[in-house]
């Protein structure tokens, strides 16, 4: 095996550990469990994770729970700091709150009131030209809701079912690099044409965001492209596979250039989120496009998972 195909072997398994890791975040882990996900010698995986990755396992799994933990804070105020902590992995919250203050320099306390007050000072700066109404569609027998955002050209809640899909992970900064995205969609969709799965009624690709760019530090940020798969499908080295799970959405529909993504994902937090009757769910959310760009233009429809208030 030549040393490109074992590099893509590597990153294939240590994948499979973040899905495993971000899937189970909430239980306890063991060095013997992650290296046997993984396929490697619990007396060697330590090593290669920390080699691949730049921080040991639960280096990784200590700084996901605090980063999902912050996250959770800043947008899920019917929550208590302490369920949030208990959901997160930590079983004593006086450690989660002796490494939450040692990795933001402040408490979860001081975390939720900071973010609660610039979210207020953002909804009420930009709430008059960007006012949201509920409408109920006869012609879909559904709630959507009306909006003065520029970029918006749809909002509503329902149901996404369960989606498998092949992916290639990068892991670094990739706000504006459109090199970067046109690099990875080439290596998926090369991998993909010749094993007959681009197209098809059901056929969907989206880019998965698996941390807060708020949150987690650009060289440590986790995005996965994607393309939906028949269950059964095959994939190795650096083409990974994963299940999304059938969960509820607001999938908000945008025309955006490459440099108005952010304003629309800001849009759906900052402002429909405070004027619906929903909050974010702990679950991934993504990007899906329903067609190619053109002109420089992209139909995007964002995905949040959603849960009542």
């Amino acid at each position: 095996m030549d040393n490109k195909k074992i590099e893509s072997e590597y990153k294939s398994r240590i994948n499979k550990t973040f899905d495993y890791i971000e899937t189970n975040i909430e239980k306890p882990f063991t060095l013997e469990e992650l290296a046997n996900i993984a396929n490697f010698s619990k007396f060697h995986f330590n090593r290669i994770f920390q080699g691949v990755v730049g921080e040991t396992p639960f280096q990784f799994v200590l700084r996901l729970r605090l980063e999902k933990a912050a996250t959770l804070i800043s947008t899920n105020k019917a929550e208590s700091i302490t369920e949030i902590a208990m959901k997160c992995g930590f079983t004593d919250i006086s450690i989660f709150s002796r490494n939450f203050k040692n990795y933001f320099d402040k408490t979860a306390t001081q975390y939720r009131n900071e973010k609660s007050n610039l979210s207020q000072l953002n909804s009420n700066t930009k709430q008059l030209a960007d006012k949201t109404s509920m409408y109920f569609c006869t012609d879909l027998n559904k709630i959507k809701w009306r909006t003065n955002m520029k970029l918006n050209k749809n909002v509503e809640v329902k149901e996404l079912p369960k989606m498998t899909v092949a992916y290639i992970r990068h892991i670094g900064p990739y706000k504006g690099d459109e090199k970067l995205f046109e690099k990875l969609w080439n290596k998926l969709f090369t991998w993909a044409g010749p094993r007959g799965l681009i197209g098809g009624q059901n056929f969907k690709s989206l880019i998965i965001y698996h941390d807060a760019p708020n949150v987690t530090l650009e060289d440590k940020l986790r995005m996965s492209v994607c393309i939906t798969v028949p269950k059964e499908t095959k994939t190795d080295g650096e083409i990974g596979k994963m299940e999304i799970e059938a969960a509820k959405y607001v999938i908000a529909r945008f025309e955006v250039t490459a440099s108005e993504f952010q304003q629309a994902w800001e849009w759906i937090y900052g402002q429909w989120f405070p004027s619906s009757c929903y909050q974010p769910d702990d679950k991934p959310c993504f990007e899906m496009y329903p067609e190619e760009p053109k002109n420089g233009k992209f139909i995007v429809d964002i995905c949040v998972p959603v849960k009542p208030i």
